[in-house]
């Protein structure tokens, strides 16, 4: 019964990096978009769950056609801040799969971030 619960928990939860942070995911589907549609986006949270407080320092996108803007501000414990993703779908119709490295004090290594999708 304890290893149901723990199981449940750990599915409720988002991906966690180091005791740090928690996104409350690290993958964004769009799934079929039309390129005649404009941009899409999403926003992904990202959770202090660290006791000291966090920045998000620098969000690096893998290509011109994604644009990020994030939260500034410091996130206190306990607290949360959004990093939101605009995908520009006016390259042709192919899968894509684009990439946002996640620069967050207190973490060794960068979060990727992955958009994907296809676009007909």
């Amino acid at each position: 019964m304890v290893k149901y619960i723990l199981m449940m928990v750990f599915l409720l939860a988002g991906p966690s990096f180091e005791g740090v942070a928690e996104f409350d995911r690290t993958v964004h589907d769009f799934g079929t978009v039309s390129e005649s549609g404009g941009a899409v986006e999403t926003v992904f949270s990202v959770k202090n769950v660290g006791k000291e407080n966090i920045i998000i320092y620098s969000v690096v996108s893998s290509c011109g056609c994604t644009s990020v803007e994030w939260t500034r501000e410091t996130i206190r414990p306990g607290d949360t801040g959004t990093i939101k993703a605009e995908y520009r779908n006016d390259e042709g119709p192919y899968p894509f799969d684009k990439t946002l490295k996640v620069y967050v004090s207190g973490l060794s290594k960068p979060v990727t971030l992955h958009l994907k999708g296809i676009v007909k």
